[in-house]
């Protein structure tokens, strides 16, 4: 029990030092163009790392995964908006996995 109150208030200091630190230690605006740009693609990268393993663990057969994200892709590529997108990629899983393998 002291453990798992232990680990909680570790976790919650750490998690609290990762928010407020960025505050205290950068006051003035962040000029370097290198990291505005590597800033600027944290919340993309960080929601295709949750993401894409979610995708291909989200059905029983990983070949209807890897299809209806290719389907997605291309889809997404080809202007369709994101209704349009998910609906033919949840067919697609549907009709792959159809197919006795």
């Amino acid at each position: 029990m002291v453990n798992i109150v232990l680990v909680i208030l570790l976790m919650a200091i750490i998690t609290y030092l990762i928010r407020v630190l960025p505050l205290v230690l950068i006051r003035r605006e962040i000029k370097n163009p290198i990291i505005k740009s590597f800033l600027h693609y944290v919340p993309y990268v960080t929601l295709s790392v949750m993401t894409f393993p979610a995708i291909l663990s989200a059905t029983n057969v990983i070949w209807s995964s890897i299809a209806a994200l290719v389907v997605a892709v291309l889809l997404s590529l080809k202007g369709f908006k994101l209704p349009v997108v998910a609906g033919v990629a949840c067919l697609v899983v549907f009709l792959v996995e159809l197919i006795p393998f």
